[in-house]
């Protein structure tokens, strides 16, 4: 069980990250090398929705699983933010926030992703339930 959880976290952040690197860097390199658009399918809708497709199971899994662990609201709360942020960016991002803030609210949803499995993950490491915040 422990080794799924800490397994599904560095999935967690490894998704989220390349969400990140393919928000911010693909279309600086396609418009830097325009010929690379028609060799990576990576531009596609169809992309963002398959990273979303697992981004969002593999997510809910860990945070859940670490949560039952260590029981820090916090790092749930945030994590759960995060994907809604994503999942509300990835439906109606481009119509309520044009295409910068599309980008913008991606990278900041999938960095809040992230930051919250390395949390859950060290939480869960550490073997211990954090005190409780008042």
């Amino acid at each position: 069980m422990v080794k799924i959880q800490q397994i599904s976290d560095k999935a967690a952040v490894g998704l989220s990250l390349l969400c990140v690197v393919h928000c911010l860097f693909l279309p600086i390199l396609l418009i830097l090398i325009p010929s690379l658009s028609g060799v990576f399918a990576f531009n596609d809708e169809l992309f963002h929705t398959w990273l979303l497709y697992a981004v969002v199971p593999i997510s809910s899994i860990a945070m859940l699983m670490g949560y039952l662990h260590h029981r820090s609201h916090r790092v749930f709360l945030i994590g759960a933010l995060g994907l809604i942020m994503l999942i509300l960016t990835a439906f109606w991002g481009h119509e309520l926030f044009g295409e910068f803030g599309e980008v913008a609210f991606t990278v900041l949803g999938s960095s809040i992703i992230a930051y919250s499995h390395i949390r859950n993950y060290q939480l869960r490491s550490q073997n211990k339930r954090p005190e409780p915040h008042h």
